[in-house]
């Protein structure tokens, strides 16, 4: 058996030495790397051969890739490297990883073309100032060959290793049995909806209520296809820490029904939290555990994967295995513990580990993010993967939040008084040309129809100019100056694919009283339709599988998520039946906004109604934090003895957790809470904990100038310009609140759903089709 590494991999793997040190960053993104490539090639001229496809073998291990140009001429191969910043700061191990891709595609030219010989140039190029540092070598092929021979020879052990896993995953995979004594009603349909979604290679949209076991209703099947459509790895999304718990209390259920299954699972979290020492600065001369990461990491893998389980301080690599092994589980602490022993940095052992484990749980944006680590190996590996995305009607908010950018005006107004000598001049440029921007609109917000080119040429310059004072000063950046330098990053990348799927909008903000000053402004490239930055992420897996309880209506997801035209939707019939759940409209109560005053009452009158007749644990949902406080206020009036809580603005994990404990088997009381906050989803209340819920708003979006430009714009790009924008997205948050009530097949509850509009044929046929919708 063959195993396929890439030029690339190998190099990080059998060349990379010395410190982790990240201030040669941020790199250019990946469409500036793309421009600047297409920039050198273009200036050679013919006969330059530019993206040459090379391979060549080791033994059973294939090497693989494609060299940058080669000049025939010249006999020159050329691996082109895009850059900001000074290049004397250049880290002299990423020239030395440079080096050695460039040497390794040097062979495998010459043996595929019977060359004796080779200039090999590794080129710089500068993507602000537009020019080229060219170094340049001359090789005998049989030096090159030599050193191919080098690292392969230090790659093929673990390759061999690697190969065995692979077999021994494969073979427990493919005999895999579900964990439990059946499946739950309604779950089987969906795990076999999954599987002939990997089977045939297609994205699935699964529509599936609460309490069927979505989760493990996706690994299994998911994991149970990966032999035979020869997956790679298995990506499991989350949009919240909890939904990562679940997806590893779910292969913990798998690894112990089967405990000889050989899978190797991978827990990602954000380096904010994986970091040990925030106080300092991620290279080697700061921080303790970049310096010699690369020396000690070989180790630390070796531990973390190994085959059979050993001291987390053993440096010795695994041993080839002769029998099936058991899970390798490498949640958060796992992963710490392996990382301090070997004094290596937690948050990059995890990415490096990335590379090589079986099952990945992570957040969106490491897949979805415009930068996203996942994707980025995925493509580079040629990797065949299958995705699972969690509760998936979060996708389109977040995606929105990865693809949207905002400077604020007075944070530059800040630094620039206290920033330092080198840093001044770029400053006020950015902020001359912002302020002619600022002085010319009307209006406190508007849509421009173009972003300013001279604004975008001061940021870049700026940015540069910061990248270039970062290496002088390994002390870093103050707070505010690293905000606005990472917004600004943001603000460039995004402007090189700004179209019609974003607004360019400007908000004026008035000078404060008593303080001298022109307006500033806030301006914003805000994406509104995700899909053409998703559709690639989609289109390079075998098959994703995008799964919650409101997934309705499949086009509007469809549409806005860029899904492609092949994929196929389910709709999971519900467990529970209609007596569970009473639902009843009061009609006779508007809460729109200027009726919000008069409703306070009438809504405090039904609650306390129903808890009169019913008494127990209930959660009452409003559209804001003051109109929730109406309501409690009236309720509070007109029954003081009733028990309630409520949720307050910008609660702690610790204060959200009081929030939830209030609700026992045991305990009666109103907890008051915001729609689409963290109390509406994602929360288990099952069985006296909760019996009912009262929803008073349609959950619809502010009525604003944004969201009535987004508006224009979906009705422009799909022709449902009020339903994408306003409609669905506020059903959605109010069938997610709902669905807090019934849990178990053994529960029953009560929703109420406060407002006239809830009537309405448009918006009742969105609501879930076991319910049976009565009037107060």
């Amino acid at each position: 058996m063959s195993y396929t590494v890439a030029v690339r991999e190998l190099c990080e793997f059998a060349a990379k030495r010395g410190d982790l040190d990240l201030r040669f960053t941020p790199s250019p993104t990946a469409q500036e790397g793309m421009v600047g490539h297409t920039t050198v090639t273009g200036r050679r001229g013919s006969p330059y051969q530019a993206e040459i496809t090379l391979s060549g073998q080791y033994r059973h291990l294939l090497v693989r890739g494609r060299a940058d140009g080669y000049h025939p001429a010249h006999n020159q191969l050329e691996e082109i490297k895009t850059f900001r910043g000074e290049l004397a700061r250049m880290p002299d191990n990423h020239r030395a990883l440079h080096w050695a891709q460039a040497k390794i595609y040097g062979w495998l030219l010459c043996a595929a073309r019977g060359l004796d010989e080779l200039n090999v140039a590794l080129v710089y190029f500068d993507i602000v100032s537009q020019k080229e540092t060219v170094l340049r070598e001359h090789y005998s092929a049989t030096a090159l060959h030599a050193y191919f021979d080098e690292l392969c020879s230090h790659f093929i052990a673990w390759a061999d290793l690697q190969l065995a896993h692979r077999a021994e995953r494969d073979a427990a995979l493919a005999t895999l049995g579900f964990p439990h004594a059946s499946f739950r009603p309604g779950q089987r349909d969906l795990a076999e909806a999954v599987y002939k979604a990997a089977r045939t290679g297609r994205c699935l949209l699964a529509q599936a209520p609460t309490g069927i076991g979505k989760t493990m209703g996706t690994v299994f099947p998911l994991l149970k296809a990966a032999p035979a459509q020869k997956l790679d790895k298995v990506f499991y999304l989350a949009a919240k820490t909890s939904g990562r718990a679940l997806a590893l209390d779910a292969l913990d259920a798998l690894g112990r029904h089967a405990p000889n299954q050989a899978l190797r699972v991978l827990e990602l979290i954000a380096r904010d939290k994986a970091c040990e020492h925030p106080d300092k600065a991620c290279h080697g001369a700061s921080c303790p555990l970049a310096q010699g990461f690369y020396d000690r990491l070989p180790a630390a893998r070796a531990a973390a994967l190994a085959t059979t389980p050993q001291s987390v301080g053993s440096a010795a690599p695994p041993p080839h295995p002769t029998a099936a092994q058991p899970m390798r589980k490498l949640d958060q602490t796992a992963v710490r513990d392996i990382a301090l022993a070997h004094q290596v940095c937690p948050y990059y052992l995890s990415q490096e580990l990335a590379r090589w484990a079986d099952v990945i749980i992570g957040d969106y944006n490491y897949y979805f993010d415009s930068s996203a680590m996942l994707h980025g190996l995925t493509v580079a590996n040629q990797w065949q993967v299958g995705v699972l995305v969690d509760e998936a009607h979060n996708l389109i908010e977040r995606a929105r939040g990865m693809y949207s950018a905002e400077l604020d005006q007075r944070l530059l107004k800040r630094i620039r008084r206290s920033a330092p000598a080198a840093l001044k001049k770029p400053l006020d440029k950015v902020q001359r040309c912002w302020s002619a921007l600022t002085r010319e609109q009307e209006a406190l917000y508007a849509v421009l129809p173009a972003l300013p080119d001279k604004l975008q040429f001061a940021l870049q310059q700026l940015i540069g100019a910061i990248n270039d004072y970062l290496g002088d000063e390994p002390a870093g950046l103050d707070a505010d100056l690293q905000h606005f330098y990472f917004d600004a990053m943001q603000f460039c990348r995004l402007s090189e694919t700004f179209a019609a799927h974003s607004l360019f909008d400007s908000t004026l903000l008035p000078a404060q009283p008593g303080k001298p000053g022109a307006a500033s402004s806030v301006l914003c490239i805000r994406n509104v339709v995700p899909a053409p930055f998703l559709t690639p992420r989609f289109e390079a897996t075998r098959s994703t599988v995008l799964f919650s309880a409101t997934l309705s209506p499949v086009h509007f997801y469809a549409d806005t998520l860029g899904l492609p035209a092949s994929t196929v939707s389910i709709d999971v019939a519900s467990p529970f039946h209609a007596d569970q759940l009473s639902v009843r409209v009061a009609g006779g109560i508007s809460t729109r906004y200027r009726d919000r005053a008069g409703s306070a009452e009438p809504i405090a009158a039904l609650i306390a109604t129903q808890y009169r007749a019913q008494p127990g644990n209930y959660l009452a949902f409003f559209s804001s934090f003051d109109y929730l406080q109406q309501v409690a206020s009236a309720l509070d009036e007109l029954q003081p003895d009733i028990p309630q809580f409520s949720q307050s603005r910008q609660m702690s994990e610790a204060e959200r957790n009081a929030f939830l404990a209030r609700f026992t088997a045991s305990s009666q009381g109103i907890g008051f809470a915001v729609l689409g906050g963290a109390f509406a989803e994602g929360i288990d209340l099952p069985g006296s904990r909760l019996i009912g819920a009262f929803i008073a708003t349609l959950g619809l979006p502010q009525l604003n100038p944004v969201n009535e430009q987004i508006m224009q714009r979906m009705e422009t790009i799909f022709g449902s310009g009020y339903d994408y924008t306003y409609l669905y997205p506020g059903l959605q948050k109010v069938v997610q609140a709902a669905g807090r009530v019934i849990r178990t097949q053994a529960d029953e509850g009560v929703v109420y759903l406060i407002d006239d509009r809830f009537q309405r044929p448009a918006v009742r046929s969105l609501l879930p089709g076991w319910w049976r919708v009565g009037m107060v």
